[in-house]
Formats: structure tokens, sequence, C-alpha cells
């Protein structure tokens, strides 16, 4: 039975989002065959060693999961050692035993931009997911979609704002904004996910608003064109032996009572939106979405498993 370390929580504003995927994955993995060791990070950035509880973590109506310090540390081991320890109050250590994977769920900086990934290859650790390159550069909106661009790849029009730009030049940022090509706009931090700090502008008066609430989780922002289309998603996963990335069918996010699918659509609204899987998508569009899907995926030098989103309109697809 190998020993898995499933790491969560985090110090970032999607800190109750992570915990939320670690109790997903805790009530789908194989029992049988994996020994779960939950890991959780607080928001200060502490190891502790935490329950092993799906529904202690589980996201419930008006309360959102925390990891919180008990007093126990992780300590981890140094490389070309495998054996997780912790200690106690009473300064006595204690074994976890010899770690064969680390499985990280985190969200956001700090977790899933690259930080985590490059601790983990410092200790030699085996883990899930994406090296330390493709995290950093597909947290990053800026650089993930000059990537795509490279790869020609259809990419949702926007410009990039940093802070002092702003605050500095706010004319030429204005400027910059009017071409492209009207309203609405998504404003958006460009270093963070699970809709935190999104804003969507309807009218050039909210900007302002806009900008200084994702200048909140981010210095860089990304103001995007907003499409009027379908929003599709699919999964992309390495195929052992080095063949081409597998994807899956895709799903629709069909958002009902939001202006978009913000953070409350996701994850406390549950009828704000609605997932549609398998989506409503004739074969040839399944066919392109899943070609676009491994490329973008092949673009950021993906490794073990991502999830592409694109925009269908009508002059078709958008990542």
């Amino acid at each position: 039975m190998q020993r898995v370390v499933l790491l969560f929580g985090g110090a970032s504003s999607e800190h109750s989002i992570s915990c939320a995927t670690a109790s997903g994955v805790l009530s789908a993995i194989d029992r049988t065959k994996y020994e779960v060791i939950p890991v959780g990070i607080t928001r200060a950035g502490q190891f502790v060693p935490a329950v092993d509880d799906v529904n202690h973590w589980a996201l419930t109506e008006g309360e959102l999961p925390e990891v919180h310090f008990n007093g126990e540390s992780i300590i981890w081991p140094t490389r070309g050692n495998r054996e997780l320890k912790y200690s106690k109050t009473d300064g006595s250590t204690h074994s976890l035993g010899q770690i064969d994977v680390v499985f990280p769920v985190l969200h956001g900086p700090n977790g899933e931009d690259g930080t985590m990934q490059g601790f983990l290859e410092l200790l030699d650790l085996p883990y899930v997911g994406n090296g330390v390159f493709a995290s950093a550069a597909g947290i990053d909106k800026e650089f993930s979609k000059a990537l795509f661009i490279a790869a020609g790849l259809p990419v949702t029009p926007h410009v990039v704002i940093h802070k002092e730009q702003w605050l500095s030049d706010p004319e030429t940022v204005l400027e910059d904004v009017k071409h492209l090509g009207g309203l609405p706009l998504f404003v958006k931090p460009a270093r963070a996910g699970s809709s935190v700090g999104v804003s969507k502008v309807k009218e050039m008066t909210e900007f302002a608003k806009a900008l200084e609430v994702a200048f909140n989780e981010d210095s860089k922002v990304t103001v995007e064109k907003g499409l009027v289309g379908r929003e599709v998603e699919c999964a992309v996963l390495s195929s052992r032996g080095g063949g081409a990335p597998k994807v899956s069918v895709a799903g629709e996010i069909v958002v009902k009572t939001r202006e978009f699918y913000d953070f409350e659509a996701k994850y406390r609204d549950g009828d704000a939106a609605e997932l549609i899987c398998p989506a409503e998508l004739s074969p040839d569009q399944l066919a392109e979405l899943q070609a676009l899907a491994r490329r973008a995926f092949n673009a950021l030098g993906c490794f073990g498993l991502a999830r592409a989103d694109f925009f269908l309109t009508k002059d078709g697809f958008f990542v």
C-alpha cells in the first residue's frame, strides 16, 4: 500500500477551496491501495497534521473550512530521506512513516504557482501534478496567454495592467482598454483563481472599483473582453509511456442567477449554476475542443493533469 501525503490549505485567499478539494480527494481515493496522511497548511504557512475526515473539510452552507494550528508541526524529511514526522507541544517527535508521493491540492499563490512544487523538488519527494514551470506559467494569466498565442491558440482579447501603471498613468491604461472593443469587461487578478477578486464591468464608471478589488489580490491584473458564448471545459491527463495527452468529454457551465461564474456561484450558491456533462457539442466541435485542450496542455509544459476552460462563441473556441 502506498502512502500519500495529501497537502491542502495554504497561505492564499483560496485556502478554504483547497480544503474542499481535499475533502473530495479523501472521499474518492481508493483506501485499499493508498494510505492517506492529510497535512494542512494554515493561512500563516504552518504545516500541521490534519484530520482524515471528509465532512470536516467539506464546504457547507454559510461556512468555509479552515486549517488551524493545533500545537503540532510537520517535520519534512531532508533530501535523501522520506520519513515524515511531526512534533508535539511537549517537544516529542513522532513518525508518520515513509512518503511514497505527495498529492498537493493547493489553490492560488504559495501553492499551485510553482512554489510548493519547487519545495518538493528540493526535498526530492515525488508529487502529483505539474512541475515548477507549468505551475508558475499556468497561474499567471499574462504568461499563460503569451504561451497560448505562441502556440497558435485562440485567446480572449486582453490587456495587462500593473498597479504602478494605473497609479501613475491612468489615461494610457484607459486608452489601452478602449482597444478591446467595448463592454462588458472582466477584470481579474493575474495570479489568482476561483474567481477571487474578479469583477464584471458593464459601465466604465465601475472600472476603477473593479481594479481596486483585483489589486487587493495581485499587483498585476488582466482585463479581458467579455465574450458572448458558452463556457465549456474538459480534463486533460498525461498518458503512460509518453503518448499524447488524453482529453475527457466536455462539460458545460450554465450560470442561472449570477452575472457570471463567480466565487459565490462556484462554491456557495448551489442553485446559481449548473454543470452539464457531457456538454451538447457536435462531434466536430468536441474533436476541435479536445485538440485545442491538448495543445494548451503542451504549450504550458503540463504534466499529470489539468483542466482546460474555453468559451464557445459564434467565432469559435477561445481559451
